[in-house]
C-alpha cells in the first residue's frame, strides 16, 4: 500500500506576522514547526503501514528550509520525502497550493505508485481554511473524508476503507472506495517517538526536490500570487459604485417603513418582485 501525507512547515503560531500590503504570511526570522495537525496525519499513516505494508511518502511545498519539516518526518519513520519548491510558488492561497500539490502528486504516482491512501491534518494552523486537502481530492477525483476520527478497516484487497468522523450531533461511520483523501482530526492518536535508526536514516537520506517544471506545470499564472484570487484584492475586489445608497423614510413606525424599502427594491428590480410572487403561488 503506498501512502502520501501533505505535511506543511508552518511559523510558530505565537510569533506569527502579516504583510501589511500583501497579507501574505512573513516568515523571515520566525520559528517553525510541523504544522501539528498533519502529525495526527502522518501517525495514522505510519500505523497503517505498520500494519498493511507499503511505503509512506511525505509531501510538502515550501521554500527549501522546509527540508526541515521533511527530515523531522523521516525520523519519525517516513520512507521518502518530497520538497516542492520553487519561486512561482511564493503567496500561495489554498486554489494555487492544491493546484502544485495535485500536480506532485502525480508527478509521485508515476515514479512510485498511485497512492491508495493521500493524507492531509485538518486544516493548517497559519491558514485556518480546510480547503486544500479537499482541493487536491476535487483535482485528482480521489473520495475525500474530511474530518475522520479514526480508521476503522482498510481492505486494500477489495480496494475499500471504513472510517468514523465527526459530524454535528454525533460521529458518522461511513465505507467508500479507494483512493482516497482522508484529513484527521487533531487528537486522534499519540505521535510516536523517533528512533535512532530512522534519525541516522533522516540526516543522510536524498530529500527529492521539484520544482514547477518537474512537476509538469506549465501555465505558472496558476501558481503563486498570480494564481491566488483570494489574496490578489487588487484584481478581484469590485469597484466602488458611484451613487450613494439611499435613505428610506416613511411614517407610521417600522411596518410602514418595511413596506417602503420592499416597495423601492420591487421599483428597482422588477424581475424580484416577480419571482416572489410566483414562488408564493406554487407555496
Amino acid at each position: 500500500m503506498h501512502i502520501v501525507v501533505c505535511i506543511k512547515q508552518v511559523p510558530d503560531s505565537a510569533q506569527i506576522r502579516v504583510h501589511p500590503v500583501t497579507n501574505t504570511i512573513m516568515r523571515q526570522g520566525v520559528p517553525t514547526i510541523i504544522n501539528p495537525y498533519d502529525l495526527f496525519a502522518l501517525e495514522e499513516a505510519l500505523r497503517l503501514r505498520d500494519r498493511h505494508g507499503g511505503a509512506v511518502t511525505v509531501l510538502t511545498m515550501g521554500p527549501p528550509t522546509a527540508e526541515q519539516a521533511l527530515r523531522k518526518a523521516l525520523t519519525f519513520g517516513a520512507d521518502r520525502a518530497v520538497l516542492l519548491t520553487d519561486r512561482y510558488f511564493a503567496g500561495s492561497d489554498t486554489l494555487a497550493t492544491s493546484y502544485a500539490l495535485s500536480m506532485a502528486l502525480g508527478r509521485i504516482a508515476a515514479d512510485f505508485g498511485a497512492p491508495e491512501i493521500i493524507f492531509t491534518g485538518k486544516q493548517t494552523i497559519d491558514g485556518d481554511t480546510a480547503q486544500v486537502g479537499p482541493g487536491i481530492a476535487k483535482r485528482l477525483r480521489y473520495n475525500q473524508l474530511t474530518y475522520v476520527s479514526s480508521i476503522v478497516d482498510v481492505a486494500a484487497d477489495r480496494g475499500r476503507i471504513t472510517v468514523e468522523r465527526r459530524a454535528e450531533g454525533g460521529t458518522q461511520t461511513l465505507d467508500t472506495a479507494l483512493p482516497v483523501l482522508i484529513t484527521m482530526l487533531e487528537a486522534t492518536n499519540e505521535m510516536r517517538r523517533g528512533t535512532l535508526d530512522n534519525a541516522l536514516r533522516a540526516a543522510r537520506q536524498e530529500i527529492l526536490t521539484w520544482n514547477a517544471a518537474d512537476v509538469g506545470i506549465a501555465d505558472l499564472l496558476k501558481c503563486g500570487l498570480r494564481g491566488s484570487p483570494t489574496i490578489v484584492k487588487k484584481v478581484f475586489a469590485p469597484t466602488a459604485r458611484a451613487e450613494k445608497a439611499e435613505i428610506v423614510t416613511a411614517e407610521g413606525g417600522p411596518a410602514a417603513l418595511a413596506e417602503a424599502t420592499i416597495a423601492g427594491i420591487f421599483a428597482r428590480a422588477p424581475a424580484v418582485e416577480a419571482d416572489l410572487y410566483a414562488f408564493a403561488r406554487q407555496a
